[in-house]
């Protein structure tokens, strides 16, 4: 069975990149996201695996639309997606619950990694 991705992320051609990157390696993207509060109406609609999610995105940031999903499931796993000098946020985002990141511009074996790790470990 594959695993259920929602990407979010405000820019549409990183969503695509992710997609093209995860989907030939069996995940399934399930949905998408443009900006911090569909994140988190698409999650509560889509239960997800797990959530690829920019750090910064209009409307909430990535770190506030974590909160947001971990305060509604704590079993959520989301993977922090951050742009290189984003340190700072990447650290408020793990302390918020986050359980992993990666840094763009991504290397696609990383990505690929990552989500591996968190769908194979129980929550």
């Amino acid at each position: 069975m594959s695993s259920r991705v929602l990407v979010a992320d405000d820019a549409r051609f990183m969503r695509q990149l992710i997609r093209e990157i995860i989907e030939p390696e069996g995940f399934e993207v399930v949905g998408e996201a443009a900006d911090g509060r569909a994140v988190v109406e698409e999650f509560s609609r889509l239960q997800p695996d797990v959530i690829t999610m920019d750090i910064v995105m209009p409307k909430r940031s990535g770190i506030d639309a974590a909160k947001e999903i971990l305060a509604l499931d704590p079993g959520a796993r989301i993977v922090m997606v951050s742009a290189l000098g984003q340190e700072a946020l990447v650290m408020e985002a793990l302390q918020a619950g986050a359980a992993d990141y990666v840094v763009k511009p991504f290397k696609p074996d990383a990505v690929i990694a990552t989500l591996r790790k968190l769908v194979e470990k129980e929550v």
